[in-house]
């Protein structure tokens, strides 16, 4: 069970950075490449972004690659969690 806890950590904190870039992307006004905190989310989501990158079509644009990838990691996340859920009632039982 603790290595579910840890992944569904994992997806939720890379989920939280993927939503903070966005927010940092839509409150800069179009100036998003010189600010120092969206370029450190960038760096972070970046893994995130390429792996979704890599099982999306060709014919999906990059700029909705994030999108795809924040989609991925909450699939993955409800995953996780029904486990934990089911894992949860199961030592209860």
């Amino acid at each position: 069970m603790g290595t579910v806890v840890v992944l569904k950590g994992l997806a939720e904190f890379a989920g939280l950075l993927l939503v903070g870039q966005g927010l940092v992307y839509v409150l800069s006004f179009g100036k998003h490449e010189v600010n120092a905190v969206y370029r450190m989310f960038r760096l972070l989501t970046s893994p995130i972004v390429r792996a979704a990158r890599v099982i999306t079509p060709n014919k999906v644009s990059d700029r909705h690659v994030p999108f795809v990838a924040l989609m991925l990691l909450f699939w993955i996340w409800l995953f996780l969690s029904y486990t934990k859920f089911t894992m949860m009632l199961e030592q209860a039982a």
